[in-house]
């Protein structure tokens, strides 16, 4: 993969297992309601510079973000093959049939002919607590017949733990190439990271700058004065500098515009140890996906 150092713009991309590129930088959408704030969002992000969008059938806001999509390539000399978009597979949907009607609802709500990345966005739903590695083979059987159907070009995880993992590459034929999950200061999982590495894929960074709190951190807000950049950009900056892929959301176009500027300057590795161990920086951790009450 790319040594993110290197990177100059959040069209810059890493190179996935699978030979697929996908940007540095994508924009997260999760908790963006459906209608025109997301809408508006987007198509902000997409004219700021993002070409990343990440969804799932969970957030539902797909077609707002299918809407934005579409007006932006129409308004512009973007192609759809220059974005890259991505959406998840939701509890309630796991299984064979289920998950075939799943991907192609999303692909309806989105507007599209594909989708770049698609996820298996919980390991362990509750309905499906007693046979949650069944159901994850079957989902990921669909998952793999769309991607020989050129309805999907990558599959991937969230939120899955080492044991999920082990599970899952029992019985897949089309391996993941991402895992995304709660990645922020104060909390890098490394086991957990490790096992994905180890497995050839990438980490996606959701909540990249943990909660509000964050930006009351006295440790956060001196290295803001000290590189003079806010407390955001310093989380983004460091998520890339760890080899993540990070997703930050907004709905504020300032803060959009202002989060993709984290390509002109670099955290000392120092810096970098600090901001990694925080453990007051008033985050809440990952659920444990076998314990939560979805």
């Amino acid at each position: 993969m790319s040594n993110s150092i290197n990177f100059n713009a959040a069209t810059d991309a890493y190179l996935l297992s699978n030979g697929e590129k996908i940007p540095c930088l994508g924009f997260g959408t999760w908790q963006s309601e459906n209608g025109e704030s997301c809408y508006n969002a987007v198509k902000v992000a997409l004219e700021a510079g993002y070409n990343h969008i990440d969804t799932a059938a969970a957030y539902g806001n797909e077609e707002s973000i299918g809407k934005a999509i579409s007006d932006f390539i129409a308004g512009s000399n973007t192609k759809r093959e220059n974005l890259f978009v991505t959406s998840k597979l939701w509890n309630a949907d796991h299984g064979y049939e289920s998950a075939k009607k799943a991907i192609d609802k999303s692909l309806q709500l989105l507007k599209l002919d594909y989708m770049d990345l698609y996820l298996i966005h919980w390991p362990n739903p509750l309905a499906f607590r007693d046979c949650w590695e069944e159901k994850n083979a079957e989902s990921w059987r669909a998952m793999e017949e769309a991607v020989k159907a050129g309805k999907i070009k990558s599959l991937g995880i969230s939120n899955f733990c080492e044991h999920h993992i082990e599970a899952l590459l029992k019985t897949a034929e089309i391996k993941p190439v991402v895992n995304q999950i709660k990645l922020c200061p104060g909390q890098t999982q490394d086991a957990v990271c490790e096992c994905s590495k180890k497995n050839g894929m990438l980490l996606e960074a959701y909540s990249p700058l943990g909660t509000g709190a964050i930006f009351d951190n006295e440790t956060m807000k001196s290295l803001s004065e000290k590189y003079k950049k806010s407390i955001a950009q310093i989380c983004i900056r460091w998520s890339l500098q760890r080899g993540y892929l990070p997703l930050p959301k907004s709905v504020t176009k300032e803060r959009i515009i202002s989060n993709l500027d984290v390509f002109d300057f670099e955290i000392a590795d120092i810096d970098c140890d600090a901001i990694k161990g925080l453990q007051d920086s008033g985050i809440k951790l990952a659920r444990n996906p076998d314990e939560a009450p979805f």
